[in-house]
């Protein structure tokens, strides 16, 4: 008898210090995913503009990420984008397993999410999680033109996204193509070149990157442009994660509503 009593007093345990992870979010688009999944109270830093975490103490941006503030929180799973703002020498310095979160597309996010699940010990919730996205897009319908979309990520300088940017698949999902003039995510972009490309729709997002633009429709040459302007928020449309599939549906719709005048 004492003998299973001590067994079953391992299994919890082992159980708990496996699931008892101390987690610095530097990835602001993996913080949906984490909700989701049901782990926020695993979350100790998270990088501003990031919310949802209020136990979490803030480690700056995610591309100026205080490093000692990392350190003192004691991490066991780090969350990062890219090695571009927390290098493999800043994450020897933690000495912590590094994950990195950065689709490029929907079929990129299902995967993510099934591998932050299985890192997470969260299989089920990450199955079920996998299976409502992947629900949602059967509420697509068809249109009957394709129409061209340029995607604004700041207006000073005019910058827009590039083939790389997820929102590139979120438009081409919804059924529309993103005029973009490059394999980047980024790409610095003018006035002129829009007005050359002609595009149907062009959605400027709002947010952190790009605070209080003056509307397109008011904006030198882009007067001239004959397009619907539609404007985003960027904390939704430009993180990769479950709100990107809302947005192809939202999208799908705008181009439905467009197309019947």
């Amino acid at each position: 008898m004492s003998k299973l009593l001590l067994v079953l007093l391992l299994f919890c345990f082992s159980t708990e210090a496996v699931a008892a992870r101390r987690i610095v979010l530097l990835a602001p688009a993996a913080g949906d995913i984490l909700l989701k999944l049901g782990v926020a109270d695993q979350v100790v830093g998270v990088t501003r503009n990031l919310k949802g975490f209020p136990r979490a103490r803030q480690v700056g941006s995610h591309i100026h990420p205080n490093l000692e503030i990392i350190r003192s929180l004691a991490p066991d799973l780090l969350i990062i984008s890219s090695n571009r703002f927390f290098s493999e020498q800043m994450a020897a310095a933690i000495d912590a397993p590094v994950f990195t979160y950065h689709p490029r597309t929907l079929d990129e996010i299902l995967q993510q999410i099934g591998e932050l699940a299985a890192t997470l010990d969260k299989p089920t919730a990450g199955k079920r999680l996998i299976a409502r996205q992947r629900q949602k897009l059967t509420d697509l319908r068809p249109l009957t033109t394709t129409p061209k979309v340029i995607f604004e990520i700041t207006a000073m300088p005019l910058i827009v996204a590039g083939s790389g940017h997820i929102v590139a698949d979120i438009v081409n999902r919804a059924g529309g193509v993103l005029l973009a003039p490059s394999q980047r995510k980024l790409v610095r972009f003018n006035p002129e070149s829009v007005l050359a490309r002609q595009p149907d729709v062009y959605i400027y997002q709002v947010g952190p990157m790009n605070k209080n633009p003056l509307p397109p429709a008011e904006r030198g040459p882009l007067k001239r442009l004959d397009a619907r302007f539609l404007r985003v928020d960027e904390l939704l449309f430009s993180r990769a994660n479950t709100h990107s599939f809302d947005n192809v549906l939202k999208l799908n719709r705008y181009f439905r509503e467009a197309s019947n005048g």
